[in-house]
């Protein structure tokens, strides 16, 4: 008797970092995609300079 195999297991590639800000009340603060969060800022560029670190880019 013929037995179907299962589908072997689909591999998902771990997302790339991708960052945003965010708005909380006066703070803005980064996020990623992977989970990392940065401090809260009442600065919006220091935010940003923030998200740009954690991806490892130069400002």
């Amino acid at each position: 008797m013929y037995q179907d195999l299962p589908d072997p297991p689909v591999h998902h590639p771990v997302p790339a970092h991708s960052t945003t800000t965010v708005e909380r009340g006066s703070f803005c603060l980064a996020r990623c995609v992977c989970g990392w969060s940065g401090p809260a800022r009442r600065s919006r560029d220091r935010a940003r300079t923030d998200a740009r670190e954690h991806l490892g880019s130069p400002g």
